[in-house]
């Protein structure tokens, strides 16, 4: 698998819907990046996040 996964991609790594992804992003319960237009997740922040460790993504307030 590789470490940035599209949505589609992270839907089949966590072997949910790619709609549930998106839900997620929406809700802000999910760490992803937003790169252009599409959404990015990377591999190790799912893993952190499924067992509970990673804290989902946050605007960078500068």
């Amino acid at each position: 698998m590789k470490e940035i996964m599209t949505p589609r991609e992270a839907a089949e790594y966590l072997s949910v819907h790619v709609r549930t992804i998106y839900r997620l992003v929406k809700q802000g319960e999910i760490p992803s990046r937003k790169v252009g237009v599409s959404w990015r997740f990377k591999k190790g922040a799912l893993d952190q996040w499924v067992s509970g460790q990673e804290k989902p993504f946050s605007e960078d307030k500068e």
